[in-house]
């Protein structure tokens, strides 16, 4: 591209004092793209904050990677536990003890998902520690049935710590009365809130002994819960683990267990940022109408050039970089504008809430009170290349046709 192409293009997105009509136009497409960038930046950040927030309570109690035995039985744990422990990636190993039940306490009845923990390991595999909000987890004692429950459903039982309930097991046993299932009394010794109402209100903790006394399992677990260095490694992990161990187990990770959850939230980011996508584009093709209305602007001054010697290509180049000029200058603001929003959101949003008076995420209604926010750095780059694009692809056409002004019938009225 030669220099009086790049200046002229340049000189042309000032339009003259008889037609600030299309430099206003062309702000209009530079706010466009710049608003539409900078909105598209923020949810995109936005949405992966609370996926992130999300992820994050859920593998606070869930495991990054889980061997289970076919029938709910596992043996020799521990020679599995550190087969598995040898994987580079794996950080922690935790025996478990899966099974169902009900508690009880005063007449309020509540079904729940009763897991059988070794407090010291599990502490290497899952956040209960610090998701305590009485009681700790060490609390746990084999032999003096104590048991840790959620918040949710310390609220539904009305239970307190000190308090005793009753866990019904579904495993029935024989009398002269018929069959009758199992009950024992525990003494709540913890409640945990995880953030996430599944477990808040239906996981219960117990000690591994107690609970393979409960459900007769002997020596036996349910399986080992493991922790990675990094999570998103877990499908790798899971397919070496697969080929490297033998038994008669499987192994699954936290992308199979909570798939339709994060897949959900997946396609809702996709939607949104297609939705917004769209003001970019429309931004874009405002820079087409610009275009057209400059190069009719411009009839005679391309006739000009043309006289000049300034051949088609010229011409359209000419157009190309005043077009191009708006989309870069935009792109660069909404970025900007996008990575500032976007990292002080939560200021933000606490700013619009004094203002107005208003409370968008209460504490008593959600339990992410505020808006989490990460930036990553492809998102960034991909709306910013993507509004590069169509900036381009919107100069094509009114430079194409600068390009086939013809000299005679531009300046015959002049």
């Amino acid at each position: 591209m030669s220099p009086y192409e790049l200046f002229i293009g340049l000189r042309y997105t000032r339009a003259k004092k008889r037609n600030h009509f299309i430099s206003f136009i062309s702000l209009i497409s530079l706010l466009g793209i710049t608003l539409g960038m900078t909105a598209l930046i923020t949810v995109m950040s936005v949405m992966n904050g609370f996926q992130k927030e999300v992820r994050a309570r859920i593998l606070g109690v869930a495991s990054h990677v889980q061997i289970n035995g076919f029938d709910n039985r596992l043996s020799n744990w521990q020679a599995l536990a550190e087969e598995a422990s040898r994987h580079p990636s794996v950080e922690g190993a935790a025996p478990f003890v899966n099974a169902q039940g009900m508690v009880s306490y005063d007449q309020v009845v509540h079904g729940a998902i009763v897991r059988g923990i070794l407090p010291d390991t599990e502490n290497h595999v899952a956040d209960f520690s610090d998701m305590m909000v009485s009681g700790e987890l060490e609390n746990l004692i084999p032999g003096d049935f104590g048991i840790v429950i959620g918040m949710e459903l310390a609220r539904s039982l009305g239970a307190f710590r000190g308090d005793k309930i009753v866990l019904i097991s579904p495993q029935g046993q024989v009398t002269p009365a018929g069959i009758l299932p199992r009950l024992k009394q525990f003494t709540v010794v913890g409640i945990f809130e995880a953030g996430h109402f599944e477990y808040d209100s239906g996981l219960v903790l117990i000690h591994m002994a107690d609970a393979q006394k409960l459900y007769r399992m002997d020596d036996h677990v349910s399986g080992v819960r493991l922790k990675l260095s990094d999570m998103f490694l877990a499908p790798k992990v899971v397919n070496d683990l697969i080929h490297s161990l033998t038994g008669p187990y499987y192994v699954t990770d936290w992308t199979q267990q909570h798939a339709n959850y994060f897949r959900a939230i997946q396609i809702e980011k996709r939607m949104l940022s297609l939705i917004l996508a769209l003001i970019i584009a429309v931004a874009a093709f405002n820079i087409v109408s610009t275009l057209v209305m400059a190069v009719t602007d411009k009839q005679s001054d391309i006739a000009i050039l043309r006289t000049l010697g300034a051949s088609p290509r010229s011409i359209m180049k000419i157009f190309i970089v005043q077009g191009t000029f708006i989309g870069v200058a935009g792109t660069i603001l909404g970025v900007t504008g996008g990575i500032l929003l976007a990292y002080n959101v939560g200021e933000v949003v606490a700013f619009i809430e004094w203002i107005f008076s208003v409370e968008f995420l209460s504490n008593e209604i959600y339990y992410i009170s505020k808006i989490p926010t990460d930036p990553q750095t492809t998102d960034i780059v991909t709306v910013a290349v993507v509004s590069f694009i169509l900036s381009l692809l919107a100069t094509i056409y009114p430079s194409y046709r600068a390009s086939r002004v013809n000299p005679a019938e531009a300046l015959r009225y002049e």
